[in-house]
This record gives structure tokens, C-alpha cells and sequence, in this order.
């Protein structure tokens, strides 16, 4: 029994290790448009929700930077569904909480208005790794995060 668990345990080990090093080795494929520099609506966004700590957390901070542009370039889609109730059923928006750690006075928005919507206000599954969608309450529109994790085709 002891030559058993002698040569069982460190097999184990290895194994555990070994999976571990292989799920830190998931990549990112980053389209290129995140090398462009931010435009001025998506630093007005960052500015909104990160308030002071905005080139501590985000400016500063390429990789998280480089998350935020593929968030806000690639990942989030908003779309109206025209018959809401084919959709899925999802989370509506107003369950969401604000994110508002580095912005006390930050509002739900009273009224949805696409041109000037911005979701880093809201505490969205950004970096999750499944695909999650949202429901604009009062609306017929829809905020589609999709994972970071999946391949861009």
C-alpha cells in the first residue's frame, strides 16, 4: 500500500501542476484595431467610471488598457431585438449593480440612449469566460458581452 501511495502522490502532484500551467497559458487574440489609440468617447467612458484613478488603473496600465479597448471595440454589442420575446430570458440591466468603486456619484442612466451609453458604468460580467446578455429595461435592445477568451474568427 505504502509503494502504492509512494508512487501515486507525486503523480498527482505533477498532474495538478501540470493543468495549472496549462489553463495560465490561455492567450488572448487581440484584434489589431486595440493597438489604435483610444477615441475620445472611449476616454470619456474610462474617465467616467475610473474618475482620478483613471491613468493609475487604466492609462497606465497597458494590458488592462489593451482589455478595456477589446472590451469596448470587439466584445460588447448592442443590438434591438424587434420581437424581445424570441430573446432568451436575461438579467435586466437595473439588476446589475454599479460599478461605482472609483465614482460615488455615478447614475444609472434614466433613460437608454445608444449614442451615449457606457457599460463600464455597470458591473457586466466583462471577463468572465462565457457569453452573457443583458436586456435594457423598457426597451427592446440588448447588451451582448462576448467572452475574451473566445477565438476571433
Amino acid at each position: 500500500m505504502n509503494l502504492k501511495l509512494s508512487v501515486l502522490v507525486p503523480f498527482l502532484i505533477v498532474s495538478i501542476l501540470t493543468f495549472g500551467q496549462e489553463n495560465s497559458k490561455i492567450q488572448i487574440d487581440y484584434p489589431t484595431n486595440v493597438e489604435a489609440p483610444l477615441n475620445k468617447k472611449e476616454t470619456a467612458m474610462i474617465k467616467e467610471v475610473f474618475q482620478s484613478k483613471s491613468k493609475e488603473l487604466v492609462f497606465n496600465n497597458e494590458t488592462f488598457l489593451k482589455d478595456i479597448k477589446h472590451l469596448l471595440r470587439n466584445r460588447i454589442l448592442i443590438y434591438e431585438e424587434v420581437n424581445a420575446k424570441a430573446q432568451k430570458q436575461t438579467k435586466m440591466l437595473s439588476e446589475i449593480p454599479l460599478f461605482d468603486d472609483h465614482n460615488k456619484n455615478l447614475k444609472r442612466d434614466s433613460k437608454f440612449d445608444i449614442s451615449n451609453f457606457n457599460p463600464l458604468k455597470y458591473k457586466l460580467d466583462f471577463f468572465a469566460n462565457g457569453t452573457y446578455v443583458y436586456r435594457i429595461d423598457s426597451t427592446n435592445y440588448f447588451i451582448q458581452v462576448t467572452s475574451q477568451y473566445r477565438t476571433q474568427n
